[in-house]
């Protein structure tokens, strides 16, 4: 029996995946679940090549501080040549990466199989 990793903080997850750092964010992020959330992004993002996934699956919230996060992590995996998966299937949060435009930059995935089992697709470097 495979026994999951446990969270860093009540607000995230990490564990490896298919060569991928998959960050799972959980829970309600906002600028408390930043702060405790920002070492560990950093930490997987600041590696040359880095190959990270964000998965949005088990958020509940998601504000300002949350895409706060999101740009931060795209813009170091961008500058240490590596690729940003993002999952997201959340309705309301998906209506606020269209609003912002980081949809754009980070198109959203439905699953973590998704972002994974698609080699040579764009990686938020648009």
């Amino acid at each position: 029996m495979r026994q999951e990793p446990a969270p860093l903080s009540r607000y995230l997850r990490v564990r490896h995946v298919r060569g991928h750092t998959v960050l799972e964010f959980r829970g309600e992020i906002d600028i408390a679940a930043a702060d405790e959330i920002v070492p560990h992004l950093d930490r997987a993002t600041g590696r040359p090549g880095a190959r990270v996934v964000l998965d949005l699956g088990r958020v509940e919230f998601f504000d300002c501080s949350g895409l706060r996060l999101l740009y931060r992590a795209r813009s170091r995996v961008l500058s240490h040549g590596g690729e940003l998966h993002l999952v997201c299937a959340h309705p309301l949060t998906l209506r606020v990466l269209r609003i912002t435009g980081l949809s754009r930059l980070l198109p959203p995935r439905p699953t973590l199989e998704d972002a994974l089992g698609r080699p040579g697709a764009p990686s938020g470097s648009a």
